[in-house]
């Protein structure tokens, strides 16, 4: 019997064991698909619309056939074994997910409680990961906590990895923005070479860890004021075998740096009110990776106007202003690469 026409990711035997679990657990690979082996390279099923992310791993994608452990979608299979439950509840289940490792996150809605532990164990099997967490609000608060919870299994740590990179935490107690993925992988392919980085919100390494282990740094300060998010920033330099990262859990307003070549400012909505610090801590010539949300419309007037306020008319250049992503209805998330004299 035929297979379906799809694109594979071409993964060698050796790197198997590290690779493939990865772009299942990044949503890139198709967990219903069968993998087939051909000598000393297995072919991976990908997801269409992940196919840039799965090539930024190294990977070549070619066209083939995919042949399904199960004919129906996962999500066909949630809906069917779901069925029973009552009308209101079942337009509301989740069609998407996201993927941490063994553990996927799903939203929810106040409406699921009584049937919770059942869904996420219909979530758990179909979804083949042994931990499914609810996604209740999103994020809340200064520390930018997430308002998830275990709906099933018996662990919320998981390690996701991502461009050569491993990110460990709890999602539960740690919001991970899979949308800045372009950045992060940004962050590796920078020069830059024997310079003093600062990441004024380091949080669990989202920037620190690629930038230093790629880009070549002397030393990289990464301050986090979150213990939670201090604790596994500390885990992940040990994970991933870095000694040029030196963590500071506190707040970057009481850091005692001068002369920093390069400050990323990975933070939102507020992020203005840090500038003074900031300018405080850069040297001349020295790049400031600025992250903000803007009205999609006035983008570029509003990064002007903070940039001059916090360093004159004359003080700054702005290189470079990229989308990140969508944030809120006609509200964008930016970064922009900001030269200071």
């Amino acid at each position: 019997m035929n297979g379906k026409k799809v694109r594979l990711a071409k993964v060698a035997n050796d790197a198997a064991s590290e690779t493939i679990p990865a772009l299942i657990a990044n949503g890139m690979a198709d967990p219903g698909a069968k993998i087939c082996k051909d000598g000393d390279v297995r072919y991976v099923p990908i997801f269409p619309e992940r196919e840039k992310d799965v090539i930024k791993m190294g990977l070549e994608v070619i066209d083939g056939e995919a042949f399904g452990r199960e004919t129906r979608s996962p999500q066909n299979r949630i809906k069917e074994r779901l069925a029973h439950l009552p009308d209101n509840v079942k337009e509301k289940l989740p069609m998407r997910w996201e993927f941490v490792g063994d553990i996927a996150i799903i939203r929810s809605d106040d409406i699921f409680e009584p049937y919770e532990k059942e869904i996420g164990k219909v979530y758990a099997e179909e979804l083949r990961v042994n931990t499914v967490c609810a996604d209740i609000a999103g994020v809340i608060g200064e520390m930018r906590e997430p308002t998830t919870k275990m709906i099933f299994g018996e662990r919320a740590e998981s390690v996701r990895l991502e461009n050569g990179i491993r990110y460990k935490f709890d999602v539960t107690k740690i919001m991970f923005a899979s949308g800045n993925i372009d950045e992060r992988d940004r962050m590796r392919h920078l020069d830059a070479d024997g310079e003093t980085v600062v990441d004024m919100f380091a949080g669990i390494g989202y920037f620190t860890l690629p930038i230093a282990k790629f880009s070549g740094p002397r030393k990289v300060i990464a301050c986090e004021k979150n213990p939670e998010s201090y604790h596994y920033l500390c885990e992940n330099i040990r994970m991933n075998e870095l000694e040029n990262v030196i963590p500071i859990l506190g707040d970057n307003r009481d850091l005692d740096v001068k002369g920093a070549d390069r400050i990323i400012m990975g933070y939102v909505q507020e992020t203005s009110a840090f500038l003074p610090k900031a300018k405080e801590m850069i040297r001349p010539g020295g790049m400031i990776h600025y992250h903000d949300t803007f009205y999609v419309n006035e983008y570029r007037e509003r990064m002007d106007s903070v940039m001059s306020e916090a360093f004159g008319l004359d003080g700054y250049e702005i290189l470079r202003i990229k989308e990140v992503k969508s944030f809120a209805p006609s509200v964008s998330h930016y970064v922009a690469d900001i030269r200071i004299f």
